[in-house]
């Protein structure tokens, strides 16, 4: 149907006119029209593309609300990679950088630098062809990132399509995105609302929301981004100075921070900091910085680049914050693997901007360390987004009846004993699958693909059938009834059905598996295949010494005493018993027999993205057949295998000519020894 003249006229105008709106009121701060008149602007554009959706097009402000969930995220390849930044931790560290940067120009004359503030958000890199946004990534590692188009699509203060003109064709925008404090306190105050988890800082929601499968999601995130740099620019010239670059970009669209400040010589980059420092609280997002940038390209490109960082730039962190309060007690926290952390409790003492009434002690050998008992006045530091430590005790403060802090003989949440391997300094909880601590880990690592592989039996739903009081052990799960299941959250009748008929199916399993389900600490697959093979049989394995242990091949001490005190515990052998009478079984005297192990002792590593296997599932079927995998390239490597976007590792295995195997090839070595896909 033919589109009225009129009509599409009207359209180019309040897309023309809502795009100048989002201009002055993102990147200028200066609005023209109030919210309601922009609103009024923005339903009516809408209104438009509803009755002709072949006018719609990606550019178009209405596009920001998301599209259908992805399956996963792909990876990009930047083309110039995302370095790093060398760090300054004090005024020397800059004058150092300074007289660097002199004695490379061979010039005493002072450089002009770009100082600006250090956003805490998410780097990220977005790619415009001709005007027009057609691809977002993250840095990933700096080499390769993965693929957020649909997600930054969302975000208001990004341009989809560049203002003006005189920009290059090909222009890649370098910025932060981030969530503002106040953004940040409104999402905390929704989800507390609505009852789901809280997010611990505005950094890691920034990060969180990018990284939603579901853009959909990520447009109601209060995301927005702050531009520091480009990349890639092709067909076009850019300014020759930063500080005129970051002008530009803010002429066609960007946001750039009111913040950043063009100076001459080391010392007005000092006090750039001392400013930033003495106001970081009093700005409306979090910094821990500032960035410093030798202005003029042209001197950059004569400094050059380091592996990983530019020489013409540095960071200069802000100093991780400090108070002084009392510890008032110490309780004993156990972490869904077993580890016993001990957790300082505070009187509250406020701490960069927030209050702080914990820290983490890590071990006892850092409470011995630190020499710190009941009742000490300590000082607490803070940096970022780092969990509260105490980094000294206040001997000269200690108070009279100050106690020495005890590590407990037993599970503070199941009672089962506590050990701490020679050698080691971490606490465990060897309860396993009993601890209530650990539950939920157990049960998740009990139905894992390589362990009793429970199809459909994902972290999620474990969760539920716990919170619900409907399992408490692994064994519990052979105990379910699928109308036990149906009346659970993304649960209907069928899935409850194909979940009880694969737990019914995982009931025919190998002793190797078996064994590797009990979430054994250190206990992986391989050891668990080496038990299986030694002994051929449960019992045997249950009531062995941990002198005996250590006689099977890759058990040593540490890992000995681990079995020994999980299967001396009563009611680990209860559930275990439970277990079998559910009606577990494995073949009579076939216990430890797999495939011959016609890998041993060839290294192979993985690097890049693979599509048929996930790196964790190709490492642990290597590993059946007896490789071992690194995670770098040395002369010992047998094979690397390179799947999507493979960077560094790749570079070196062909400098070094270890043969490289595309995923293909592998799948294709594997099924040779009888390891398919599933």
């Amino acid at each position: 149907m033919t589109v009225p003249d009129a009509v599409v006229k009207e359209i180019e105008v309040l897309r023309s006119e809502i795009e100048h709106h989002n201009y002055l009121y993102h990147s200028l701060d200066t609005p023209e029209i109030t919210d309601r008149e922009f609103d009024l602007l923005f339903r009516r554009l809408a209104e438009l593309e509803a009755q002709h959706p072949q006018l719609v097009t990606p550019e178009s402000p209405t596009r920001r609300v998301g599209s259908e969930p992805l399956s996963s995220f792909a990876q990009v390849l930047h083309r110039l990679p995302m370095l790093s930044l060398d760090n300054a931790f004090n005024a020397e560290d800059l004058r150092d950088f300074d007289h660097r940067i002199k004695t490379r120009l061979d010039s005493e004359v002072a450089p002009t630098y770009t100082c600006e503030p250090k956003i805490d958000g998410v780097a990220v890199s977005i790619l415009y062809q001709e005007g027009r946004l057609v691809q977002a990534a993250t840095r990933g590692d700096g080499t390769s990132g993965e693929d957020i188009t649909a997600n930054v699509r969302t975000i208001d203060t990004i341009p989809l399509r560049l203002r003006g003109k005189g920009y290059p064709a090909t222009l890649e925008v370098r910025g932060e995105i981030y969530i503002s404090k106040s953004g940040f306190r409104k999402m905390n105050e929704r989800a507390a609302r609505e009852g789901d988890k809280l997010f611990v800082n505005p950094r890691n929601a920034a990060a969180g929301s990018l990284r939603q499968l579901d853009s959909r999601l990520t447009a109601k995130r209060p995301l927005t981004m702050y531009c520091y740099s480009v990349g890639l620019v092709a067909g076009g010239d850019l300014p020759a100075r930063h500080g005129e670059i970051l002008e530009s970009l803010k002429e066609w669209g960007f946001r750039i921070n009111p913040l950043v400040e063009t100076v001459t010589g080391i010392e007005k980059c000092v006090a750039y900091y001392k400013r930033m420092l003495a106001t970081r609280d009093q700005l409306p997002y979090e910094i821990d910085g500032v960035v410093i940038k030798v202005d003029a390209i042209g001197l950059q490109n004569r400094l050059g680049l380091l592996t990983r960082t530019p020489r013409w730039a540095i960071a200069h962190k802000f100093p991780p914050e400090e108070a002084t309060t009392r510890v008032e007690d110490v309780e004993f926290q156990v972490g869904r693997t077993g580890a016993i952390t001990p957790v300082a409790r505070l009187k509250p003492v406020f701490v960069g901007g927030v209050t702080i009434r914990n820290a983490t002690l890590h071990n006892m050998d850092e409470i011995t360390r630190l020499g710190l008992m009941l009742g000490d006045t300590v000082v607490i530091q803070r940096a970022g987004d780092v969990i509260p430590k105490v980094v000294r005790v206040l001997e000269e403060k200690r108070v009279p009846d100050a106690e020495t802090i005890q590590l407990p003989d037993s599970c503070p949440a199941c009672g089962s004993d506590v050990v701490i391997a020679s050698g080691e300094v971490v606490a465990r909880c060897t309860g396993g699958m009993y601890c209530s601590a650990q539950r939920k880990e157990n049960i998740r690592h009990f139905a894992a693909r390589m362990a009793m592989d429970i199809d459909g039996l994902g972290e999620k739903l474990v969760y539920q059938l716990v919170d619900e009081k409907l399992i408490q052990t692994s064994a519990d799960l052979y105990k379910l009834k699928a109308q036990d299941i149906i009346p659970l959250d993304r649960m209907a009748p069928k899935s409850a059905h194909n979940l009880i008929a694969a737990l019914e199916r995982s009931k025919q399993t190998t002793l190797p598996r078996f064994i590797y389900s009990l979430g054994i600490s250190d206990v992986g697959e391989s050891t668990a295949r080496s038990l299986a093979r030694h002994y051929d049989d449960l019992d045997t394995i249950m009531a062995a010494d941990e002198e005996s242990l250590q006689e099977v091949p890759d058990v040593g001490p540490v890992v000995a005493r681990r079995i020994a005190v999980f299967f001396r515990q009563a009611h680990n052998r209860e559930i275990i018993e439970s277990l079998l009478q559910s009606g577990i079984t494995w073949p009579v005297g076939e216990a430890g027999r797999g495939p011959p192990q016609s890998l041993e002792g060839q290294t192979f590593v993985l690097t890049g993205s693979l599509s048929v296997l996930s790196r964790n599932e190709a490492k642990a079927k290597l590993q059946f057949l007896g490789a071992r995998v690194s995670g770098s390239v040395s002369g010992k490597t047998a094979y690397v295998v390179a799947g999507a976007a493979a960077g560094s590792k790749l570079k070196k295995a062909q400098e070094l000519g270890v043969e490289i195997l595309s995923e293909d090839a592998l799948l294709a070595l594997l099924a040779e020894h009888g390891i398919g896909k599933d």
